[in-house]
């Protein structure tokens, strides 16, 4: 069973992730995070808002991340279809003020983002090819 992917919907300075399209937002927060990979850290923002109000009947996630001069203002929140709580604009403040899941989703967002970490990876990833040109120089040595 395959499952309904997820919609992103990028222009030069946002990038929207929804359930369903056009992306509508019945109930929302928003918040300023610092600069980071915008994909991840609104597949992050989601999960946790999942996580939250999954039991609001009809709920879809949406998260929309535009460039805020050095940083990242997420609005995020969804569609509901039905009635919408009161309280659920306060669930999801909730979510986005949480200093442990902020933490979280900055580090997840900003994972790979150094060059040094890009290199070392590269060079982990290719090491059986260094380490076979070796053996080779080694056996056309002797």
């Amino acid at each position: 069973m395959t499952r309904t992917p997820w919609h992103i919907t990028r222009t030069d300075s946002t990038l929207t992730l929804s359930r369903r399209v056009p992306a509508r937002f019945d109930v929302a927060a928003e918040t300023v995070l610092p600069s980071g990979d915008p994909l991840r850290l609104a597949h992050q923002i989601r999960q946790d808002m999942w996580r939250k109000l999954q039991r609001l009947r009809g709920f879809a996630p949406v998260v929309k991340i535009t460039v805020a001069g050095q940083g990242l203002r997420v609005r995020a929140g969804g569609q509901v279809a039905g009635r919408v709580p009161a309280n659920a604009a306060a669930q999801i403040t909730e979510v986005l003020e949480n200093p442990a899941r902020r933490a979280r989703w900055v580090r997840h967002a900003t994972r790979g983002q150094g060059a040094a970490l890009r290199d070392s990876r590269a060079d982990a990833k290719d090491s059986h090819r260094f380490a076979a040109k070796i053996d080779m120089e080694a056996e056309s040595a002797s």
